[in-house]
């Protein structure tokens, strides 16, 4: 694959990340902390279950960039997710590897979260640090140049 390819996908993977963490982050402004001490209607859910699909969407949109990056930047992809994150921040592109951890884990925490104090932990999550964190790289990823890389000769 030649480097203009490579920058293709990256490019192409970058906007589908960034058009994704926009709408994390337009459900984001417009919800309040989660009470867990009241009923909701399914109606009053709906926001916080959007929130819930959208920030699953934009941390695997972005694993998929990162890995585009990687093989822009390195001509090679890490062996595992582990190696993958590791990189990316030593490039400054996310904050903490275990913290993108936490956030691919809660893929699996939202389908299984049933209690109300557990509920409220997940959106205390979304609506805090971790998407935060996905606001932040989405940042720097936006700032990006894909142009200047290792494998341009």
């Amino acid at each position: 694959m030649t480097t203009q390819e490579l920058i293709t996908i990256s490019n192409q993977a970058r906007e589908k990340a960034l058009a994704a963490v926009r709408l994390v982050s337009a459900s984001i402004e417009k919800l309040g902390p989660y009470d867990a001490s009241r009923t909701y209607t399914p109606e009053e859910r709906e926001p916080y279950d959007a929130l819930s699909d959208r920030f699953v969407r934009a941390v695997e949109v972005c694993i998929k960039f990162f890995r585009s990056y990687e093989r822009l930047q390195f001509a090679e992809n890490s062996n595992t997710l582990r190696d993958q994150l590791n990189r990316m921040e030593k490039l400054g592109v996310i904050t903490s590897t275990e913290l993108w951890f936490r956030m691919r884990d809660v893929r699996n925490r939202i389908v299984h979260v049933y209690l109300p104090a557990e509920i409220k932990e997940l959106y205390d999550d979304l609506l805090g640090p971790l998407g935060a964190e996905l606001q932040q790289t989405a940042a720097v990823i936006e700032n990006l140049s894909l142009a200047n890389s290792e494998t341009d000769t």
